[in-house]
């Protein structure tokens, strides 16, 4: 691993623990055995670091859920939502850190006035809600979804299972108990035997 790969990582697992406000360049260079001047000749900042942090994470999640969907084939789009479902849950486990950096209050705090973090969020978000889209747009060719704004619910499935990675994360409630009824619940939700929504 490179050094500038060892500090982001090493930065991502401070910032979810610490929060960007509190985290501070010279507990990272403690972290990573470096001078700060080190990070700081590969990072001007930390923001610049954290935005490097957010960007790194979008292509992770692309990259994931890519190999996912070519590697498996499903007999429908609404089980491809809900196999996208288990997946999601799944990298959630496999990248703990920056699920919890990406839920942390004080990113947002940063992204009112850096239209920069703003975006990366955004793109984020926007990337993870395409993948469930997508799994609903096939389940409403195969007639296997109800008719109704992809996009809408794409977000509403999201929501309900960011939700579970939230109380996952924080430790509020045992989420992997609520994992069948979250998917019961996007099943009813989607199934196609209910009235369209019109948009």
């Amino acid at each position: 691993m490179s050094k500038k790969a060892e500090i982001l990582r090493a930065a991502t697992h401070l910032l979810a623990v610490k929060g960007y406000k509190e985290a501070s360049v010279a507990e990272l260079a403690n972290l990573t055995d470096v001078a700060q001047g080190t990070i700081f000749y590969h990072y001007k900042n930390k923001e610049e670091l954290f935005l490097a942090i957010l960007k790194s994470f979008q292509q992770d999640i692309i990259a994931e859920f890519t190999r996912y969907r070519d590697e498996h084939q499903f007999e429908s789009g609404l089980q491809m939502v809900e196999e996208v479902i288990a997946f999601y849950m799944h990298m959630v486990a496999q990248m703990e850190d920056r699920f919890m950096l990406l839920h942390r209050h004080d990113a947002y705090e940063l992204a009112r006035v850096n239209p920069t973090c703003h975006d990366c969020l955004e793109a984020i978000y926007n990337c993870l809600i395409d993948i469930f889209e997508h799994a609903v747009a096939a389940g409403q060719k195969d007639g296997s979804i109800r008719a109704a704004p992809a996009r809408r619910l794409a977000m509403i499935v999201f929501t309900m299972v960011d939700g579970l990675v939230r109380f996952h994360n924080y430790q509020l409630y045992d989420a992997g108990v609520l994992y069948e009824d979250v998917v019961h619940s996007c099943r009813t939700l989607l199934q196609n035997n209910l009235p369209s929504v019109r948009s």
